[in-house]
């Protein structure tokens, strides 16, 4: 577009902004998967003062609130208060004032106070999506489109582009803009000409409130941001792959192996195109012509680490992973109308993120169903859903707690007759045994183990009180109980995977309920972007009174019960369902310190998924043959397991990738600069 055209946008929209065109309500529509989850009204009083009202359920979970603010002449807040209950259903209340040049506010993980000698602008911690809508307008008077953030951090917007989207009551040209300095990454909203709020749109469709005006043309807007999205990564990408014009040889490593786990110094590890072809003592691995050699001066080598509990929404997440060096992951529920192509650009290179194996999402319909499309009532719907995705190349089915118990079997039958693996949450009035009889070969997380004790003096499991009651009694079951080693004894003999994402579960059971840092990401949490480590917990479980000490013990617990699970031999996955990277070295952190020997949870970590996921022929271990995908340690993990979080280099496929440039990047001070400040 022209200057003068902008110029012009931009003084239509300031003159929009002040008349007060806005109808004094707007509704919204909250959609998770397409589904209808909740609704937000946003009402303008004459003064300019907005009230929202604001709720989403989430099986059984979600917010509600109800927020309230006064803006300044340039779009900051003045005031702001709310109340309601955050996603775990703890209560809350918020509220900020800015006066005679200072700042204060006041939450249940935040308070401060601040002078203000230039504009600012507020973000609360449990802000409705509008609250969104109001920052992009503020951005967009301020100079250089850009505000400080309070508590922390800085904001910017950039104009996308303009389409022409049609509503309910014809077409209407809406703009689309980027928001930096909230996430690592950009992130993105609607605004009609006039400035009102369209539609915010997140985690590539999952979650999406729209003004009901625009309700038909979700798809479409969602296919235009993650247009947008796609090449902002693209970008991203290209500026921060490093790839060999040649062979690549690394030398002088110390190498580990998890066939065997051995560690051999002085080796060498012969890269061509994405794949190894020599791996030796360094005296007996000649650099070919024209190749790049790189000195590992003696630091730990191993292959690329896994996480097979992914839900990849974002440009970062990928990132994120790569950065770890996690090269491996597989996705256990995803909108698979966007994801499909975000593992093709990951693929391709055109995005940075890891090798992704797909599971299918399935659950049944009701009021705590999944976010999914994919929900069956009957048996042909249920066949017809695993062959939707084993027609799509996925490798695994993952079902979920509103499934009818009756459908397990079928959906078992049909996955195993398709080459297919089957796990997933426990149905609700199903216990987890039944469900492996009925035909899972896998559990996801450790609380489902843990809820099979207590069944059926617990039953229903789809609320929180699938959480509150590990949190109350898995303390009650030690590993020595003769009901509890007779269920490890029935995971060994059926051969049942467990995927247990401890330092998810750390975070529920084990952490502070008014930190919103999970005990895993301490140390990580302080070099992340100040509004990105805000979010980073949904919060840990507040224990009712009388329950403090049962809650304290829960984690504890489940570590006990880990530990007995792998000395019987019952297969373990490491899995997150939660942050990008950082969580993955805090669940191989919580192995260790259940009392797993480091060398077996690095194979646990490397060789144990691709040999269960039926990928070992191409990864798990550095051998020729096998994809390039290499992790370089500043450390050893073997003598102390949090040096895993010393990623000094990555491979995937013999490129090669910087983490600390990854970390610039996306906004969070590398782990080298951030000790050097120490």
């Amino acid at each position: 577009m022209r200057p003068i055209a902008l110029l012009s946008l931009s003084l239509a929209l300031a003159a929009a902004l002040s008349a007060h065109a806005a109808p004094a309500t707007r509704d919204y529509a909250v959609l998770m998967q397409g589904r209808s989850a909740g609704e937000q009204k946003v009402t303008t009083a004459d003064d300019g003062s907005v009230r929202v009202e604001f709720h989403y359920t989430d099986r059984g979970r979600g917010d509600r609130s109800s927020t309230g603010w006064r803006l300044n002449d340039d779009g900051t807040l003045r005031e702001y208060s709310g109340r309601g209950n955050d996603y775990l259903l703890t209560p809350f209340e918020e509220s900020y004032r800015a006066e005679s040049g200072s700042a204060r506010w006041k939450n249940p993980s935040e308070s401060g106070e601040r002078a203000l000698t230039a504009p600012a602008f507020f973000l609360p911690l449990q802000a409705a999506p509008e609250a969104t809508g109001a920052l992009a307008r503020a951005l967009l008077k301020a100079p250089q489109r850009t505000l400080a953030l309070l508590p922390a951090g800085e904001a910017r917007i950039e104009r996308v582009g303009e389409y022409p989207i049609a509503g309910r009551d014809g077409t209407v040209t809406l703009q689309l803009y980027s928001i930096l300095g909230l996430d690592f990454t950009p992130r993105m909203v609607w605004l009609r000409e006039d400035g009102r709020t369209a539609a915010t749109i997140a985690a590539s469709g999952w979650f999406v409130t729209v003004d009901r005006e625009f309700e038909p043309a979700v798809a479409k807007l969602t296919e235009l941001q993650e247009a947008a999205g796609a090449r902002w990564g693209a970008d991203f990408a290209q500026r921060l792959t490093h790839a060999p014009k040649g062979p690549l040889l690394i030398r002088n490593a110390r190498l580990f192996d998890p066939r065997d786990l051995s560690v051999e110094a002085g080796t060498s590890v012969l890269i061509e195109n994405e794949r190894i072809v020599r791996v030796g003592p360094d005296a007996q691995v000649r650099a070919p012509r024209g190749a790049e050699t790189i000195d590992a001066r003696g630091r730990f080598l191993m292959p690329g680490l896994w996480d097979v509990h992914k839900h990849y929404s974002s440009t970062e997440d990928g990132a994120l992973d790569i950065a770890a060096g996690v090269t491996s992951a597989r996705d256990i529920a995803n909108n698979f109308d966007t994801f499909l192509q975000r593992v093709e650009r990951f693929d391709a290179g055109s995005e940075i993120g890891p090798r992704v194996l797909k599971a299918g999402f399935i659950d049944g319909p009701g009021p705590y169903a999944g976010p999914t499309k994919m929900l069956v009532s009957t048996p042909e719907e249920a066949v017809k859903a695993v062959d939707f995705y084993a027609d799509r190349g996925y490798m695994q089915i993952k079902s979920y707690s509103s499934l009818k118990p009756e459908l397990v079997p079928v959906i078992a039958d049909r996955a195993h007759a398709r080459g297919l693996r089957y796990s997933g949450h426990v149905p609700a009035t199903m216990s987890a045994r039944q469900f492996i009889e009925g035909g899972a070969d896998e559990l996801q997380h450790m609380i489902y183990v843990e809820l099979n004790f207590m069944y059926p003096k617990v039953e229903d499991t789809q609320g929180m009180k699938r959480l509150t009651a590990v949190a109350e009694h898995a303390h009650e079951y030690p590993p020595e109980a003769p009901k509890v080693r007779e269920f490890i004894d029935f995971l060994k003999r059926h051969r049942t995977v467990l995927d247990p994402t401890m330092a998810l579960g750390e975070d529920l059971f084990g952490g502070d309920p008014t930190d919103k840092t999970p005990p895993g990401l301490r140390g990580v949490a302080e070099r992340l972007p100040p509004q990105a480590r805000r979010n980073l917990s949904w919060g840990a479980l507040k224990p009712p009174h009388g329950k403090e000490e049962a809650y304290q013990q829960a984690f504890p617990s489940m570590l006990k019960l880990l530990k007995a699970l792998h000395d019987a031999g019952v297969t373990i996955l490491p899995g997150t369902d939660a942050m990008s990277g950082y969580m993955l070295h805090a669940e191989l952190e919580a192995y260790a310190r259940a009392g797993i020997a480091n060398a077996e949870v690095l194979r646990l970590a490397t060789l144990t998924p691709a040999q269960v996921l039926g990928v070992d022929k191409d990864r798990g271990a550095v051998a020729p043959g096998k994809y390039a995908d290499l992790v370089l340690i500043d450390g050893d993990p073997l003598k102390d397991m949090r040096d895993i979080r010393k990623v000094d280099a990555v491979f995937k496929g013999g490129k090669r990738f910087d983490p600390g440039e990854i970390e610039q990047a996306l906004g969070i001070v590398p782990r080298k600069a951030a000790a050097g400040a120490r």
